[in-house]
């Protein structure tokens, strides 16, 4: 019999897979617990709709992510900060500062764990962060830290 599956079954198939199992597993097992449909031609038809719907969903949140990107990348955010001799600051910037900063200053909004800061900002000057805005697509924000 062939079925689609809704779910993952170990052993057997992935979401959204067709695949052929024996008539008794599918009636039994697989069917009752909605597992998996039985491939009929408008239910194989429903599943390319949805796969396509997400690919466009995907594909949609890609594009804002690279708008985002340009965006971010031409954007230089300045932050004050009390510094002593030398350059060095009382204290860090840290990319929930960052953040901060951003959504007050500019109104985006980004989460602080997608700002990638190997360490906290202890030095005055120009310095190239990284977001990590979707798998594929990152920017590099410059951010200028000056003496209060």
């Amino acid at each position: 019999m062939k079925v689609i599956f809704m779910k993952d079954v170990k052993g057997q198939g992935k979401k959204g897979q067709v695949k052929e199992v024996s008539e008794g597993y599918a009636a039994n097992f697989l069917l009752p617990r909605g597992l998996v449909r039985p491939a009929t031609d408008g239910n194989v038809k429903t599943l390319e709709n949805q796969a396509a719907a997400e690919q466009r969903k995907k594909d949609n949140e890609k594009e804002e992510a690279q708008n985002l990107a340009n965006k971010l990348n031409e954007l230089t955010l300045n932050m004050k900060a009390k510094a002593g001799e030398g350059g060095r600051l009382f204290g860090a910037i840290t990319s929930k500062q960052i953040a901060e900063t951003l959504a007050s200053v500019q109104g985006i909004v980004i989460d602080k764990r997608k700002i990638e800061l190997s360490e906290p900002i202890r030095h005055l000057g120009v310095i190239q962060v990284i977001v990590k805005l979707h798998t594929e697509v990152k920017a590099t924000l410059k951010v200028q830290v000056t003496e209060e």
